[in-house]
């Protein structure tokens, strides 16, 4: 049997491959900032939703 050429796995069914960029320019966020955000979001959200 002939082996297939490559190591990638076939994107399909929606499954996508993702490589991390190593472009330093880029902007890059913390994920404990991302958490500690929507958290003060919605806090946020629902101390409005209490006043009014």
């Amino acid at each position: 049997m002939a082996k297939k050429q490559g190591g990638r796995l076939i994107s399909s069914a929606g499954l996508v491959n993702y490589y991390e960029s190593e472009d330093k320019r880029a902007f890059h966020i913390s994920p404990y900032a991302v958490i500690i955000a929507s958290a003060a979001i919605g806090v946020a959200i629902l101390v409005l939703n209490m006043i009014y």
